[in-house]
């Protein structure tokens, strides 16, 4: 079995997430896409998030209709901050059969030098690029391991979604509508 991971705080998920989430299943071998919802990110220490369980419940319900989609909480009981390598060698560990590849954005990619063990993850596990707004220039590495997909560039942030319904804005059609319900009724982000 060939997983893609994306990992994010998905604070929400978006279509955006949904988008390159589903251009990665369409245009790779992956038989899945697993959504790992990171509790903190070490680049983001500081950043206020909401409770993680509600972020995991956001993204179950909104990948609940595609079979090929799985909502992860793999890293609500790992250390933090959560640092890919760590948790992809706990899930090879747990799934010795599967094949894991790091679904990554341009825009991340351009920092990858700086993430911890970030050979171990080109050589072990290899990541699909998704392409983003990126000013800066990408790193070059020459590795078998990187491919990169051809995909829309969804310019969509959830920091922007949250000043949307901290102002009382309704983001239509930027959150799926049954995440945007479950948003509205537990008051999220107001």
């Amino acid at each position: 079995m060939k997983i893609g991971l994306f990992f994010g705080s998905f604070d929400p998920i978006h279509i955006g997430h949904l988008i390159v989430a589903n251009a990665v299943y369409e245009t790779t071998v992956m038989d899945q896409i697993w959504f790992v919802v990171s509790p903190q990110n070490p680049f983001k220490k500081n950043k206020i998030l909401l409770q993680e369980i509600d972020r995991f419940d956001l993204v179950t319900l909104a990948i609940r209709d595609h079979s090929y989609f799985k909502a992860s909480d793999i890293e609500f009981n790992l250390p933090r901050p959560s640092y890919t390598i760590d948790t992809m060698r706990y899930l090879k560990s747990l799934y010795l059969d599967y094949e894991f590849k790091l679904i990554l954005g341009e825009d991340n990619y351009v920092q990858f030098k700086k993430w911890k063990n970030y050979q171990e993850i080109l050589s072990q596990y290899g990541i699909i690029i998704y392409p983003r707004k990126v000013s800066l220039e990408a790193p070059s590495i020459n590795n078998e391991n990187v491919i990169f997909i051809s995909a829309p560039r969804v310019d969509i942030s959830a920091s922007h979604i949250r000043k949307l319904l901290q102002e009382g804005k309704v983001p239509k059609f930027l959150v799926p509508e049954e995440v945007l319900k479950l948003i509205e009724l537990k008051k999220y982000y107001t």
